[in-house]
């Protein structure tokens, strides 16, 4: 695989039924549809519902014809967003451009994440990984040098796997596929081409553009050969969720191993604390309410907020109170999986005006971290960090 292969098109694998599922392994083989009532329409179904020709917006009377054994669930849809948020911010922590689709897909362009992170590839089973242990569900990803070729990578990926399709085997992976699967072409278009004689991506590709124009409109034309040759210059451009806080910003870390040791769980909120700070302060914002999660080994996940009297973006603060809202939980020896720090309720830094306190040193805790900042931009990450996070 060459470097060109930057794009990556991540899609959750039956997002709805495996969200609803996850915490339910008696459910594993089990039929399952994620839909309203009798009248309504499938929002999803898993896997073995499929087997039996159900799929998503088909009328629910129908799908329990064709699987009369499944069993229905309604959805939570707080539940749906707050999985898809925690998914999408991982994927951020890879690359800032990250282009949300749905609550469930993405795009994400890696190339100035190969040479810190590894190989595509590498970076995609990364992140699999990440999802699964943190979510409990799995996902597809494709990998090409554009985006339509990334995205018929991932359905070829499905379910829970990779499909890599280097530029040199883009014409082989794409001809031999029917029409209808080019990205963007609808049921009209390709019912329009079939009739056209044009059935396979190939017979598209090797239809004389002025020809191709002329059949279905100049516009239409020159799309639809660019796909045919995965030559679409569609870039990729950082969009967040309808679903998604916009106002916030946050990390996560799953432990290697669940742990019930304070000092571990709490130096991992610090080491949190300076990640999430140090990107308020590069962004150019502060915020007033702190947030901490943790989830156990159980998958159950609480979160704990505070909200402080003035906005800040100082590490030590954040910490401070993310640490206060962990002893607040008063747990007796709970095994954690996971801790996340958010800060919410963003404001630009240049309107948040701090108050002075009389007795106070010129110099605080922020101008510190300013200085950390300076030095991790020119020495890396490493160069200044809290004695606690030395070992």
């Amino acid at each position: 695989m060459t470097d060109s292969c930057h794009i990556l098109h991540v899609d959750m694998d039956a997002f709805y039924a495996s969200v609803m599922t996850r915490d339910r392994p008696e459910l594993d083989g089990v039929p399952v549809i994620v839909g309203g009532g009798q009248r309504g329409v499938v929002l999803s179904a898993n896997y073995a519902a499929r087997q039996y020709g159900v799929r998503s917006a088909m009328p629910m009377t129908r799908a329990r014809r064709a699987c009369p054994q499944a069993l229905v669930i309604a959805p939570d849809y707080d539940m749906f967003s707050t999985v898809s948020s925690s998914v999408m911010e991982n994927f951020r922590q890879v690359t800032p451009l990250v282009e949300v689709m749905s609550l469930d897909e993405a795009f994400l362009d890696i190339s100035g994440a190969v040479r810190r992170l590894g190989s595509a590839r590498e970076i995609a089973e990364t992140l699999r990984a990440k999802v699964y242990d943190e979510q409990g569900i799995t996902c597809s990803v494709g990998i090409a040098a554009s985006v339509s070729v990334a995205k018929l990578a991932s359905r070829r990926a499905k379910p829970d796997g990779v499909v890599v399709v280097p530029p040199a085997e883009v014409t082989s992976f794409l001809h031999p596929l029917d029409v209808g699967e080019l990205y963007g072409v609808g049921e009209k278009t390709r019912d329009l081409l079939h009739r056209l004689g044009l059935v396979t991506v190939g017979d598209i590709a090797h239809t004389p553009l002025r020809t191709l124009q002329r059949a279905v409109g100049s516009a239409l034309g020159s799309q639809l050969h660019e796909l045919a040759w995965g030559a679409d210059r569609r870039v990729i451009t950082p969009r967040r969720g309808q679903d998604e806080p916009d106002k916030s910003i946050g990390a996560d870390e799953t432990f290697a191993r669940d742990t019930d040791d304070r000092e571990v769980i709490l130096r991992e909120v610090l080491r949190l604390s300076g990640k999430v700070a140090s990107r308020m302060r590069t962004a150019e914002v502060a915020g007033r309410t702190v947030t901490l999660k943790v989830r156990f080994a159980d998958f159950t996940t609480i979160t704990r907020s505070r909200t402080l009297p003035e906005a800040t973006d100082v590490t030590r603060e954040i910490h401070q109170t993310a640490t206060r809202l962990y002893d607040a939980l008063g747990l007796q020896r709970a095994r954690v999986r996971l801790v996340g720090v958010r800060v919410e309720g963003l404001l630009p830094r240049s309107v948040v005006q701090r108050q002075l306190v009389l007795g106070e040193r010129e110099h605080g805790w922020s101008d510190a971290d300013r200085a950390v900042d300076r030095a991790t931009r020119r020495f890396g990450s490493a160069a200044v960090r809290p004695a606690t996070l030395l070992s």
